[in-house]
């Protein structure tokens, strides 16, 4: 039995924010913002906007997509690190909401910018495991809730968004292959602390040189990680869905892999990085432009806060 990917949806909020704007209040430029990440430009949440409304978007449109009953849906997971509330979870607020059916678990999982991977991961184990059929993943997070703008080394890297994807069992060949991990010792590298002058909110810290050398390191190993198992090789991926952090490291993956980037899904330069939304919000543009065909083989991979890391490999 495998885990099949059948329907995707994908939400970002009306509001943009360019380099050009983010030059008017900090010390930069658009110039320097591109060759430093590939950014041109990102979504912002509005006041009225949160994790659970752009959750809920997305999976609505992932279920609109699908030729499924939402009755069918027997799990949903939330992956996010920046919930509107410790409690409930997110993922109780999109199942009430969305008017799901009574009584399926339901749950939030925080893996930072690995957090769809992970989701993807457990929906598959369910799957496999027989004690689910049909589960929703759902990626989003409101990363400007946690960047201090006035922080030019993190805050021209963000943006806000949702992703969402449905699997359900098959008898066909769905995800192939699956890699997860992680490593506390290097917590203290990508974090959030509180803000002192603002009691209860917190805001992001990185030390984004060792971020990625780090990051780059990891995502190396984790290509053969998740192809040799299963008897696969670099040569059988037609296309890179990478999570959405910087184009150095989205270029550096493809060349690993002899990929051209017209074989990479990169959303990077209009969405920037939105933490766990970025990878389903990739995965929902490329299939809803129809790049990706049937029997193709996609590598969906990720590095986050943690460190977490993981990737997946499965057949469209």
């Amino acid at each position: 039995m495998f885990a099949r990917l059948i329907s995707t949806g994908g939400y970002l909020p009306e509001k943009i924010v360019t380099n050009d704007d983010l030059a008017k209040k900090i010390d930069t430029t658009h110039e320097k913002i591109v060759e430093l990440s590939g950014i041109h430009s990102r979504h912002i949440a509005g006041d009225q906007e949160n994790t659970i409304t752009m959750a809920v978007q997305a999976a609505q449109q992932a279920i609109q997509s699908s030729d499924i009953d939402p009755d069918e849906i027997d799990l949903v997971l939330i992956a996010t690190c920046t919930p509107e509330r410790k409690m409930p979870s997110v993922a109780c607020d999109v199942q009430r909401i969305l008017g799901l059916k009574r009584g399926i678990p339901a749950f939030d999982l925080n893996a930072a910018c690995s957090g769809f991977i992970y989701g993807t991961v457990l929906a598959d184990q369910f799957i496999r495991a027989q004690t689910a059929r049909c589960v929703l993943v759902v990626g989003s997070d409101k990363m400007s809730e946690v960047i201090d703008w006035s922080d030019r080394s993190t805050c021209i890297l963000f943006g806000d968004g949702a992703g969402a994807a449905i699997f359900k069992a098959d008898s066909q060949p769905g995800i192939l292959s699956t890699y997860l991990g992680g490593d506390g010792q290097y917590a203290d590298l990508l974090y959030t602390a509180p803000q002192p002058d603002k009691p209860g909110q917190e805001t992001l810290q990185m030390s984004g040189r060792e971020v990625f050398k780090n990051a780059t390191k990891t995502l190396e190993r984790l290509v053969d990680d998740v192809l040799l198992p299963v008897g696969l090789c670099r040569d059988d991926i037609d296309w890179l869905i990478p999570h959405q952090a910087n184009l150095r490291i989205i270029r550096m993956t493809a060349k690993l892999l002899n990929l051209p980037m017209e074989r990479v899904i990169s959303t990077i330069e209009h969405h920037a990085n939105t933490s766990a939304a970025s990878i389903p919000l990739a995965l929902d543009f490329a299939c809803r432009r129809g790049q990706i065909k049937l029997g193709e083989h996609i590598l969906l991979e990720a590095f986050g806060a943690g460190f977490t890391w993981g990737s997946v490999v499965l057949q469209y």
